[in-house]
């Protein structure tokens, strides 16, 4: 499972480094069938955009979308409907399709609700609106008194 806060990290964090290079699938992932798609956070005024590709997956009938804990999870399951479950016929000589299920977990903001959670998708891209995810996340200067 892999975590995506909403907010913004230093150019200089380590553990998403070391994500980035070893990819967000754990070696269980790779065994058990299991795929993770592609995300994206993107700003979008006070909201923020979860963007998910899942292209070739029926989002009504193998894709939740919840909140659980203060994580926004997005899981379900690609299907290969093309296969037949005779071997000469499901033989492939090159297969970068992944199938099976996939879980992505996004921590929320400790204010964000269900309520202010919306998703709709479009062209095999599932996008999760989180309403006010940025409100109040600028910084604010405290002015020092001397003594």
């Amino acid at each position: 499972m892999s975590t995506l806060a909403l907010r913004t990290r230093p150019a200089w964090d380590i553990d998403r480094w070391v994500r980035d290079f070893f990819g967000p699938a754990t070696a269980d992932d790779w065994f058990a069938g299991a795929f993770t798609p592609a995300a994206e956070i993107v700003r979008d005024g006070d909201d923020a955009l979860v963007r998910v590709e899942l292209p070739g997956v029926d989002v009504e009938k193998d894709v939740n979308v919840e909140v659980d804990r203060g994580h926004l999870v997005i899981h379900g399951e690609r299907r290969d409907e093309r296969a037949t479950g005779d071997p000469a016929h499901d033989a492939r000589y090159v297969r970068e399709v992944r199938y099976g299920s996939f879980r992505r977990s996004f921590k929320l903001p400790a204010h964000v609700t269900g309520e202010a959670i919306s998703a709709s998708y479009d062209a095999g891209v599932l996008t999760v609106r989180v309403a006010g995810a940025h409100k109040g996340a600028e910084s604010q200067r405290i002015a020092i008194e001397s003594k």
